[in-house]
């Protein structure tokens, strides 16, 4: 399974791409987390501490391996455009709860000249995510696709939008769906958290096409006091968890019937 979360800040894509990595492990999955938002925070929801989050050198300010790995000379005038790099992955994750994590960072390009190996580097590390044949993937990204070429976005099963029950999260899954289509993916589904009620539920549903919606999460007190208290939702909230445990086995199911047809 290959699956790239992504919708705007604060709606609630980090816990659910967090318990759906941890869901996965319990079941005894081998599971790589790529953190891919710029507000990068998926070590928290996974269970690290602050501390051990900010200790974490994302792979985008690894300048050094990127000038190694693209063989860049000085002036980043020549350089591979497609450097090896499948040993980096399990090499720069940190093992939390069960799941790898790799955070990727973003390039910063204002004000430090051309990082076009960084950039390089990140980009053909995450092409390789997508065909390690033993792991469930999960990439936490922002609300966009940019990060993913067009080869790599053929070969995800799951491209999922976190959005909430209001008209500007649902032009969020609109605009992304739309950006998909351009790079070859027709198939784009939708999980609506922070639902309150079935006011909510019927506003989602008259406005997402029913094959695209994957399902609900219902708003949680456990969630809120999870991200004040910097711990992972996982053990915070019962009810999301039950809520995205559906979700994954509908996923999962359709998965399998995929592959058996």
């Amino acid at each position: 399974m290959k699956v790239a979360i992504t919708g705007k800040g604060g709606v609630g894509k980090t816990t659910f791409a967090s318990t759906l990595c941890r869901l996965y492990a319990a079941e005894g999955r081998s599971v790589l987390a790529a953190d891919v938002d710029p507000d990068a925070n998926l070590g928290l929801a996974l269970g690290l501490t602050e501390e051990e989050v900010n200790a974490i050198v994302p792979v985008s300010k690894m300048k050094e391996l990127a000038r190694e790995r693209t063989a860049a000379n000085e002036s980043n005038t020549f350089y591979k455009l497609n450097p090896e790099v499948s040993d980096l992955p399990d090499k720069l994750s940190r093992d939390v709860n069960g799941v790898k994590l790799l955070v990727m960072g973003t390039v910063d390009t204002g004000g430090s000249g051309c990082v076009c190996p960084e950039h390089v580097m990140l980009k053909a590390i995450l092409s390789k995510l997508v065909f390690r044949r033993d792991d469930v993937v999960v990439m936490d990204m922002e609300a966009g696709l940019e990060h993913l070429g067009r080869g790599t976005a053929s070969v995800m099963d799951q491209f999922i939008v976190v959005i909430e029950p209001g008209a500007r999260s649902i032009q969020t899954y609109e605009r992304i769906k739309s950006l998909a289509a351009d790079i070859g993916v027709n198939k784009v589904r939708v999980v609506a958290n922070k639902v309150r009620d079935e006011r909510d539920e019927e506003f989602l549903r008259a406005r997402i096409p029913a094959q695209d919606l994957l399902g609900f999460i219902h708003y949680s007190a456990g969630v809120i006091e999870a991200d004040r208290s910097g711990r992972s939702p996982f053990d915070y909230s019962a009810q999301a968890v039950e809520e995205i445990r559906a979700i994954k086995d509908k996923m999962d199911q359709e998965d399998q019937e995929k592959n058996n047809f």
